[in-house]
């Protein structure tokens, strides 16, 4: 079968859905996923074919479906680095490479002599395992309460060697804490957690709304920082003196963080807004 028939074939079923630019980005994704066969490959040889299309067909199924092209391949890139990902984590954004750069850039204030790091709800395992490659010094731990994602978390930890302590356990509920865990002390605590409310879920694209975990991205209405709240009061008792704590937040909320954050007695609080001008991440620091 041809690979230019078949990439005819993905402009007449999805150009109406995704536009003609993105639907030649994900061809030329999947060609190269499933056949190793590059652009450039596939534009000196025009009569290029492969022996069994079937994968990019099925693919041209699921693209109808709107699902996620990270997930048909398996895979994505995050910081520059290879990450596994499937329907148990979250896609990895261009916005949570902004927080990681951040934590980089702040670690070498931190006069500690260990740098413990703790990554809570860690999905892919994209922002913990990102710090453990750029900080190589630093102990790092990830926590998740999805046994899939800590799996998930695993393989990707394994792919881009670095040694990660896995926590499996739920931030909310401390009956779940090892005592290591609750008694451990940290430099650094980071989390990207739940804070999509339900109100919101219309402002969602399908294609992330069906098919990414609801448990990594919703909060209820009437309590849209609970996960902050759990966090916060941890940090406050495991972080280190002058230790920093670090969230990717709601756009919409970060008044309210920042309230958050004072109340639990943090100093030196700073909102940060991310490449598309929007409330999206904010520190504070132990005093």
């Amino acid at each position: 079968m041809k690979l230019k028939e078949i990439q005819q074939q993905y402009h007449q079923e999805l150009d109406l859905i995704y536009g003609k630019e993105e639907v030649d980005s994900f061809f030329f994704l999947l060609i190269e996923s499933f056949y190793g066969m590059t652009r450039i490959k596939l534009a000196i040889d025009s009569e290029a074919s492969v022996e069994n299309g079937a994968k990019m067909l099925e693919a041209l199924e699921q693209l109808k479906d709107e699902q996620p092209i990270q997930y048909i391949i398996g895979e994505t890139e995050f910081f520059g680095l290879p990450f596994k990902v499937n329907p148990y984590t979250l896609i990895p954004r261009p916005e949570t490479e902004e927080l990681v750069e951040w934590i980089i850039k702040h670690q070498p204030k931190l006069n500690h002599e260990t740098l413990n790091i703790l990554d809570i709800g860690t999905g892919s395992g994209c922002i913990a395992i990102s710090l453990a490659k750029n900080i190589p010094t630093a102990k790092v731990y990830a926590l998740d309460v999805s046994p899939g994602a800590l799996s998930t978390a695993k393989q990707n930890a394994e792919l881009n060697n670095v040694s990660i302590e896995f926590i499996e356990a739920n931030i909310l509920n401390s009956e779940t804490w090892s005592d290591d865990f609750k008694n451990e002390k940290f430099s650094i605590i980071v989390s990207n957690p739940p804070y999509v409310r339900e109100q919101e879920k219309q402002l969602m694209k399908p294609n992330v709304l069906n098919n990414e975990p609801h448990l990594a991205l919703f909060v209820k209405d009437e309590n849209p920082l609970l996960f902050y709240k759990a966090i916060a009061q941890f940090a406050s008792t495991n972080l280190e003196p002058q230790g920093a704590l670090f969230f990717e937040i709601n756009e919409f909320l970060g008044r309210e963080m920042i309230h958050l954050l004072t109340t639990n007695n943090f100093v030196n609080i700073q909102l940060k807004q991310d490449i598309f001008k929007k409330d999206r991440m904010i520190k504070g620091e132990k005093n």
